[in-house]
């Protein structure tokens, strides 16, 4: 099936399976009398609520979803081998990031305005890195930097985002990450950014490699076809050794590195809008975004402008 096929057909969905968890310990009306000028009888009189359910030391969110979520599986008869997306809502992450759950937003924005649903989406990557950082490691705080890029999506007749790639690998969270939360109104873990340089190069040059290799073959095209390379602006080394083995030459990168550090979510959308403005991405240009981030998650966007 061509890519105009797939924008133009539609097909529906059902749930094929259900899961639930509820944390062990019960904190009763009652319990609540001992902390609290209040009684049962009030609080059920106003609210309707007897007692409710409150997840043990070392608990944590993701701890629930899993739960939940194998039971829905068992009922689908699917295995974790068979998910190929995972969304997650929730007000309350295990830490700052990496995210409880993976969401790739121009993907996201891309498959509801080509599904029909919606006609006008509006996708933006906008980070404040600054009160992430302490500024005495210097192993972080020369990296990073805040901003913020906007993109508007709207229905076409000719297709403009061609496809997107993206994956995820959870045990490598470690290598990039704020393992910090908030409990009981105070911060827990490191509030900061924490990396490990090195294990974050060689792994952002392994996969940004395979993912653009992915694009372009599945694209049926070769690196050389593409007019511009708008890659995730975290590291000189890593952008390079991206477009080199596509075969992409330096004067077809848009990097603004230099000047804004890497922005992070905001890196992508920012270059982009950079190289739109100053006139290089013209259109019928065939350009190619990719990014890799905490979690560790990475992935690509190929576009005809």
């Amino acid at each position: 099936m061509s890519a105009t096929e797939g924008f133009n057909k539609l097909r529906f969905s059902r749930i094929a399976g259900t899961g639930s968890y509820l944390p062990a310990q019960v904190v009763t009306n009652q319990d609540l009398q001992s902390r609290i000028d209040t009684t049962d009888e009030w609080v059920f009189q106003r609210t309707g609520i007897r007692s409710r359910r409150v997840a043990a030391e070392g608990e944590q969110t993701s701890d629930l979803a899993l739960q939940a979520s194998r039971k829905a599986m068992d009922m689908a008869g699917v295995t974790a081998a068979d998910i190929d997306l995972i969304v997650v809502a929730t007000t309350t992450p295990d830490i700052v990031f990496p995210s409880t759950a993976c969401i790739y937003a121009l993907a996201i924005a891309d498959k509801f305005v080509a599904s029909g649903q919606n006609q006008c989406a509006l996708v933006v990557g906008a980070e404040v890195f600054s009160r992430l950082l302490d500024w005495s490691d210097r192993r972080t705080c020369i990296l990073f930097g805040d901003g913020a890029g906007a993109v508007v999506i709207k229905p076409s007749d000719q297709p403009g985002i061609l496809s997107t790639h993206l994956h995820a690998e959870g045990e490598h969270s470690d290598i990039l990450c704020v393992p910090g939360t908030v409990h009981g109104g105070e911060h827990r873990g490191h509030p900061f950014v924490q990396m490990d340089g090195q294990a974050v190069l060689r792994f952002a040059v392994r996969v940004l490699d395979q993912v653009c290799r992915e694009t372009v073959e599945h694209n049926g095209i070769k690196g050389s076809d593409i007019d511009w390379l708008v890659p995730h602006q975290a590291n000189i080394r890593i952008i390079m050794a991206t477009a080199q083995k596509l075969g992409i030459p330096p004067e077809r990168i848009v990097v603004t590195l230099e000047d804004q550090g890497n922005t992070s979510a905001a890196s992508v959308p920012l270059a982009l809008d950079v190289a739109v403005r100053d006139g290089r991405i013209q259109s019928g240009h065939l350009v190619m975004l990719e990014a890799v981030g905490g979690g560790m998650t990475w992935g690509s966007a190929l576009l005809r402008w």
